[in-house]
């Protein structure tokens, strides 16, 4: 099994870490209302999901 001969320095490790990054969520529009939406889940606005309503107006109501 291969051992590193010499300890990796802190800036070695922070430089080969610099592409670690924490992204920002994507947001889609939403086909029906238009409103901003989180990618493949259901609109909170109208209750869309690919062009078909999956939670009715009345379901939220009650």
């Amino acid at each position: 099994m291969a051992v590193p001969k010499r300890r990796t320095s802190k800036s070695r490790k922070r430089k080969r870490r610099t592409h670690w990054k924490a992204q920002t969520p994507g947001i889609t529009k939403c086909s029906q209302c238009h409103q901003p939406k989180p990618p493949h889940a259901v609109c909170p606005n109208c209750g869309y999901y690919a062009g078909r309503e999956v939670i009715s107006k009345e379901e939220e109501e009650e």
